[in-house]
């Protein structure tokens, strides 16, 4: 079975008439931002539901729930459907979204700041002090290529560790 795309309007109704809004992103994007009553199951970690009820998913732009829906699809036992636009829509449409800005922001845009921040240091200590710091910009480059190539960051594991991530987590 496929899964058919909706609108935050559709998504909104269905959810009322007892579909399941099922949020697939990881535990510390749902902990910052979500919709009223959905629940939380990572793509990682998500499992076949059992019945038949309807099940709407989604993340925040659309991107992931589309480019998944055959394994999401394969979860349902019932209809699926895929929130077009995602979280981003909803909130676009002017649907409430819980917001919790005491989370921590989402660890890949943590580490998009440090890696930002590390070769921007790179580049003006390099001009400003030794062309040795160059090759700070070059390690975080390299450090990004990788985890871009192999899906595995090593920056966001060591961001996780951070006091304020480890809450978020639990």
């Amino acid at each position: 079975m496929a899964l058919r795309f909706v609108s935050p309007a559709q998504a909104r109704e269905l959810a009322a008439r007892g579909a399941r809004l099922v949020d697939i992103r990881e535990v510390n994007e749902f902990t910052r931002a979500r919709l009223p009553g959905s629940e939380n199951h990572p793509l990682d970690k998500l499992v076949p539901f059992d019945g038949a009820v309807p099940v709407v998913f989604h993340c925040r732009s659309g991107a992931r729930t589309a480019a998944n829906a055959q394994r999401l699809a394969a979860c349902c036992a019932g209809e699926g459907y895929v929130l077009d636009g995602g979280l981003e829509a909803w909130r676009k449409a002017g649907l409430p979204v819980i917001d919790n800005r005491a989370a921590p922001l989402e660890i890949m845009r943590q580490v998009q700041i440090a890696a930002g921040l590390l070769i921007l240091a790179g580049v003006a200590l390099g001009l400003a002090v030794a062309p040795a710091w160059f090759g700070l910009a070059g390690f975080v480059g390299a450090g990004l290529t990788f985890a871009g190539l192999t899906g595995w960051c090593g920056m966001a594991r060591l961001l996780a560790l951070l006091p304020w991530n480890r809450r978020a987590a639990t």
